[in-house]
């Protein structure tokens, strides 16, 4: 495998990057959401979760009801430079505050990884109605706008961090990663710069071209590029250990699911795509909320998609 990297790396456009799959294919999907009838979590003042140990019953984790987990890139208002596709990935400001209000005004209860990874291991009691928020990409709205929002709320949330864009324009930089972190958000891997996990390899070939127009080659480890030092590098910011991770685009593929599994993380999520039985805990799924989507479409697919 090749790789091509000039000199000066030009920065992303923001808001081209995102997670694909289409929303309107989502609503339809079964099993009931899980609940029970423990103590409020998510709340400013809930207790942290410790992390259960111990063998992990595959089986046990299909069988248990899935939890709504819902995925969001940009909360921003539509610009006429977007294009249709794009729109499914931009949640208006007003649709955003208008989901939230409907959430909390539900009973929704927003849990975090690890509560979802020891329901799913142990059968540990979540509250009632619970869902999980996430945000990918790096977005700088997420922090001015989604987190601002949640907080009315007590709502918390997963913010997956690709660290090629942290301080870049329209991007949050790191001190707002650590803020959201020490807030009681979760901060989770999304790779260095967005690349496919399936597309990763152990012995690939950098090429260099330098300004000059010469060019150098280099062996790299993708894995180390996209997933290792990326995760070393938002521990850094946070202080804390990075065991949650989204693929990007939503895309994976079986051979890649030991190589995320035996870098630590508890959790890996993709999209709506069925989960895969041998690595439940590595296919967990999510539904994007759609710009397109009223309040009354978004509250029927959480409802019904899991």
């Amino acid at each position: 495998m090749y790789k091509q990297l000039s000199a000066l790396l030009p920065l992303l456009v923001a808001g081209m990057i995102s997670c694909q799959s289409k929303p309107s294919n989502q609503a339809g999907a079964t099993k009931d959401t899980a609940s029970s009838t423990a103590a409020t979590a998510g709340q400013p003042d809930a207790p942290a979760t410790k992390l259960a140990t111990g063998p992990v019953d595959k089986a046990a984790v299909m069988a248990r009801k899935q939890v709504p987990v819902v995925c969001y890139h940009q909360i921003r208002d539509w610009k006429a430079t977007d294009s249709k596709g794009a729109k499914d990935y931009i949640v208006q400001i007003a649709a955003f505050k208008e989901h939230l209000k409907m959430l909390a005004d539900s009973g929704y209860h927003t849990i975090l990884p690890d509560q979802l990874y020891n329901y799913l291991t142990t059968g540990a009691a979540l509250p009632k109605k619970p869902i999980m928020l996430t945000f990918d990409d790096t977005d700088l709205d997420q922090f001015t706008i989604a987190a601002p929002e949640m907080k009315k709320y007590g709502f918390k949330g997963v913010f997956f961090v690709m660290t090629v864009s942290i301080g870049r324009p329209h991007y949050m930089t790191a001190d707002m990663i650590k803020k959201l972190s020490d807030d009681g958000h979760v901060i989770g891997s999304h790779t260095w710069d967005h690349h496919r996990v399936d597309k990763l390899s152990h012995t690939s070939t950098l090429k260099i071209i330098g300004k000059n127009g010469k060019v150098t080659e280099r062996p790299v480890d993708d894995w180390v590029t996209q997933i290792d030092k990326p995760t070393k590098k938002l521990e850094e910011i946070t202080g804390k250990k990075i065991i949650y991770f989204a693929y990007p685009f939503g895309i994976w593929k079986k051979p890649v699911l030991p190589e995320i599994e035996k870098r630590g993380f508890k959790i890996a999520f993709q999209l709506a795509d069925k989960r895969d039985p041998e690595y439940p805990l590595m296919t967990v799924r999510r539904i994007l909320d759609s710009g397109y989507w009223s309040t009354k479409t978004f509250g029927n697919a959480v409802r019904s998609s899991f």
